[in-house]
């Protein structure tokens, strides 16, 4: 784009009516006064909002408005331009484009700041326009996370040499505070950027010669940094300290729980240690509270399933199975029927292994083996607390299972996942497992089997033409005409951390057990039952469902293949 021109910004505003004359007239007798920047006196007397000055602005210089709020800004984007320069200019490159480089700018009629700019960078600078606040912010996250969580490693490598293991002063036991040791302010940091990042587990991996931490976001797993290997069983310990495990045993795998409160927001971490040949493994899976749990409406179910799903949580007793694989969004699916079920009128126990999600007026039992309280021993005492609804984290074995079935015939609606690669398979595996035909079909009301798909970044995706290959494929279920669906494929930007994706969907299919599904189970031939099942849904399958979401640009037909290729296994 052109040299932005100099803009009168009071001028503009009254222009778009954000502001009066007298207004005006007020602030510049202010501004006389008190030497501050008009804008900044618009915005604390309250007449119009950062975001409003700014899209002003970039309507009248024909510049793009980008919302900085949540945005992850690459880190050879901020290598462009030090810390320093960034703040006394107020800019930020944001990305490459054909032409050059995009740059954020608060004040974008900072002619000075902008010949600064293109000097600096050396290329044409393409102004976006951003409110002010949003701008600082990104600063701060962008320059910290680029190398705090590796300057924080260095430091406590350095800080190891020097007191030749005295660890107790790195975990902040003795004279140093705790919030002050290297080794906490490195593991805060690892949680703040988790959070933004919008991670869902962090790999905290010693190797041979580095010890390597790693975030899984949407599915996929990131290098965030890789350390000295000195610190990892320095790491290791503080972890272990804060989740209460045995901090003297290393051989052996431990399992535990704590609760981290950041400025980004509160979260569970669930914690796993394993020994491995170069020291312990850590994974932690973050279960982030401040987000609030899903509504069965945002799940996004296709209309079809929503109605079955209704129709099973309104009727007072049966069972109702969640199917898939680990990490396919079983436990949300549950959560959000319970949010929908959960009210004063109704008592919901629920026997999980471990708590995932706390949700008020529920009663939750976490399961412990160790002490000989497993899922089947819950059960059966939650049976006689008088419950209404009863969620049991999976059925891993026959005695749970039957004992759910048992209570799913006597006046309880269970709820619980069970491990099948599909919907119309799960009620035989209920039998392979040892449960009763006569049980399963008077029991079992619904089977949902789910995936989670990666969903592409609105803000970067691109028209993508099908491949021979995936043509092929799409052929199977949308004919051999692909011309009226919009299939779209990932590119990367500032959004999505450079990745094309942002979040994650489900896709589904269901099984309601009805009158001739309950009597192809009774008749006992698999075949006969596969073959009514396979009717009732009529085509209403995973597959079908990973191919409507990328024949509607939501995901990209990779995902949607790989999800059926698991189904298929």
């Amino acid at each position: 784009m052109a040299r932005p021109e100099r803009i009168r910004l009071g001028d503009l505003l009254i222009q778009e009516q954000l502001l009066s004359a007298a207004q005006l007239a007020e602030a510049l007798a202010d501004q006389k006064s008190s030497g501050r920047k008009l804008g900044r006196i618009f915005v604390d007397r309250g007449w119009v909002t950062e975001a409003q000055i700014a899209r002003s602005l970039a309507r009248q210089l024909g510049a793009p408005f980008v919302d900085l709020g949540t945005r992850s800004i690459a880190p050879e984007m901020t290598a462009l331009l030090p810390e320093a320069r960034a703040r006394r200019l107020r800019a930020l490159p944001l990305e490459e484009t054909r032409g050059g480089v995009r740059v954020a700018m608060a004040d974008p009629s900072d002619l000075m700041a902008y010949d600064e700019l293109a000097r600096l960078l050396r290329r044409e600078v393409e102004i976006a326009v951003v409110a002010e606040s949003q701008l600082l912010a990104a600063i701060d996250r962008s320059y910290r996370s680029g190398n705090a969580i590796a300057g924080l490693a260095q430091e406590l490598t350095t800080e190891l040499n020097s007191v030749e293991g005295e660890v107790g002063n790195l975990l902040g036991m003795n004279q140093v505070a705790a919030e002050d040791a290297p080794v906490v302010r490195l593991l805060a940091s690892v949680f703040e950027e988790a959070l933004k990042t919008r991670a869902s587990d962090i790999h905290v991996e010693p190797q041979e010669k580095a010890l390597r931490i790693r975030f899984r976001i949407d599915g996929v797993l990131h290098v965030k940094t890789e350390a000295d290997a000195k610190i990892a069983g320095a790491v290791a310990l503080r972890l272990k300290l804060m989740s209460g495990l045995d901090i003297a045993e290393k051989r052996l795998p431990q399992d535990g729980r704590f609760h981290v409160k950041l400025k980004a927001g509160a979260v569970d971490v669930r914690i796993s240690t394993m020994p491995t040949q170069y020291g312990e493994s850590v994974v932690m899976r973050l279960l982030n509270q401040s987000g609030g749990l899903l509504s069965l409406e945002r799940l996004h179910l296709p209309p079809a399933m929503a109605a079955a799903l209704q129709r099973a949580l309104a009727r007072p007793s049966g069972m109702i199975l969640v199917t898939g694989p680990t990490g396919s969004g079983k436990t949300t699916t549950l959560y959000a029927s319970l949010n929908a079920l959960n009210d004063t009128a109704r008592k919901i126990i629920t026997v999980e292994d471990p708590v995932e999600y706390r949700l008020p007026g529920l009663n939750q039992v976490q399961v412990m083996d160790k002490i000989e309280l497993g899922f089947d021993r819950v059960l059966r005492a939650a049976l006689r607390q008088d419950p209404d609804v009863i969620l049991v984290g999976e059925m891993r074995d026959h005695k749970t299972a039957e004992t759910g079935m048992r209570a799913a015939m006597t006046g309880h609606l269970v709820l619980s996942t069970l491990h099948t690669n599909d919907a119309q398979s799960t009620p035989l595996r209920l039998v392979d497992m040892g449960v009763a035909r006569y049980m399963v079909a008077l029991s079992l009301q619904l089977v949902i089997a789910q995936r989670l798909v990666r969903v592409l970044c609105p803000h970067c995706a691109e028209d993508h033409v099908p491949e021979d290959r995936e043509a092929e494929w799409l052929a199977l279920e949308l004919g051999a005409d692909l011309s009226a669906h919009r299939f779209r494929a990932p590119r990367g930007c500032g959004e999505c951390n450079h990745t094309g994706y942002n979040g994650r969907t489900g896709v589904y299919e269901f099984l309601e057990m009805r009158g001739p599904l309950i009597d192809a189970l009774a008749h006992g031939e698999p075949s006969v039952f596969a073959r009514a099942a396979r009717e009732q849904m009529g085509g209403a399958t995973l597959r079908r469902d990973a191919v409507r979401l990328a024949a509607q640009g939501r995901t990209t037909i990779e995902e949607a293949m790989r999800v059926s290729s698991q189904v298929d296994e």
